[in-house]
């Protein structure tokens, strides 16, 4: 079923992404062929900017397969700081980054409401699964439906490793439980552990404690040859995962880089920064799917 809905909805993607590659393509042409010079290529800027990112697209490996090509193109190189989309966001909000891409819509969308961020872009989507031991000991493999799920974990006491960085990943967790009306505490209930770390170590606790955890499908895949985890749980509307990009308002800070920011987003949801998202794979499967033209719903999601 998984596969079937992905083939409709990629043919689908294939069909509108394509006619917009094309026609941005020859808007990008005919501007070089004015100018003489790249589309968005024609102002100076400094020579680095600073994004402050959700470890699972450093995780994953995906900032390592886009960022040499914009750097590259454009001479700009992006300072990397991995954390929690929370802490990101903190940091844009200090003004101590340039740009910021995250999961968080909610805060995503405070972040702008309240004069920190400008020019708000969906970039790429994908999806969360709760990943576990295969003994599975709180049998939750055969469901679809992620709060089910986590009940099940708390009624069997089963371990479960929370993220506990104020990343979209906690944050997602943290209303799962609240949903079906429990607050789960690291120190209190022996079953739950809170490591304020990144998915990558994350998960590699959860190997260790033979836990569950909830997980990027993205940062599981590339961690996947490293633990011995299976994914449990995966296709609830619910653990549909979206990603924006924002420029911090340089009225934050002098030292803002904006117009570098601005260089980035332009790239990144341009037809080559999509097209260069959509190509990058882990295992050979793609993990994160463009949005800057679609306005993603978690109905569109093709991983279910």
């Amino acid at each position: 079923m998984r596969r079937s809905i992905f083939v409709i909805f990629a043919a689908l993607l294939l069909s509108i992404f394509g006619g917009w590659v094309q026609a941005q393509t020859q808007a990008q042409t005919q501007t070089q062929t004015q100018t003489g010079t790249p589309a968005s290529a024609s102002a100076s800027v400094a020579a680095s900017i600073r994004l402050a990112t959700t470890t699972s697209t450093d995780n994953s490996g995906l900032l390592k397969f886009l960022l040499p090509t914009f750097e590259q193109k454009y001479g700009i190189k992006v300072r990397v700081i991995s954390v929690g989309s929370g802490k990101a966001i903190k940091l844009g909000e200090n003004g101590d980054v340039d740009v910021i891409l995250v999961h968080s819509r909610p805060d995503e969308d405070k972040f702008v409401q309240d004069g920190h961020g400008i020019n708000r872009r969906n970039v790429m989507y994908n999806d969360f699964v709760i990943v576990g031991p295969k003994a599975d000991p709180a049998r939750i493999s055969t469901t679809r439906d992620v709060k089910a799920a986590i009940k099940k974990i708390a009624e069997k006491a089963a371990p479960f490793v929370s993220r506990g960085d104020d990343s979209g990943t906690e944050k997602l967790e943290l209303r799962l439980w609240s949903e079906i009306g429990l607050t789960p505490k690291s120190g209190k209930d022996v079953w739950y552990f809170s490591a304020g770390s990144g998915m990558g170590e994350v998960l590699m606790l959860a190997n260790s404690k033979q836990a569950y955890t909830l997980s990027d499908r993205a940062t599981y895949a590339a961690f996947q040859n490293k633990i011995d985890l299976s994914i449990m749980v995966e296709g609830d509307v619910r653990l549909f995962n979206p990603y924006g990009v924002i420029a911090v308002n340089p009225a934050k800070s002098a030292n803002i880089n904006y117009q570098g920011a601005m260089r980035f987003i332009e790239w990144l949801i341009s037809a080559e920064g999509q097209n260069r998202i959509a190509d990058f794979r882990v295992g050979g499967e793609k993990m994160f799917f463009p949005s800057a033209l679609l306005s993603p719903t978690p109905q569109s999601n093709p991983n279910h």
